[in-house]
């Protein structure tokens, strides 16, 4: 289940509770809505950063992948289909 609540200004920003991750994953601790998820995969490897999911599409209408940030939080790169 997830609860969403977001603003209706320039920049949309939202605020979701979840109590499941989606397509059975962990929760996240932080989730980033980009332009090209491609692109910021291809970034995130060249850094050196390991995927943990993903890439996948999932049924809800989003592309995302998750890593884990230097401090071991898990971060869901999300983009809308």
């Amino acid at each position: 289940m997830i609860q969403t609540y977001g603003s209706q200004t320039e920049m949309t920003i939202q605020v979701s509770f979840a109590a499941e991750g989606g397509s059975g994953t962990p929760v996240p601790d932080l989730s980033i809505e980009v332009d090209d998820v491609d692109a910021a995969l291809e970034r995130m490897k060249a850094v050196g950063f390991a995927i943990e999911y993903g890439p996948v599409d999932e049924p809800w209408g989003v592309r995302r992948f998750f890593v884990r940030d230097p401090f071991e939080k898990l971060v869901n790169i999300l983009a809308h289909t």
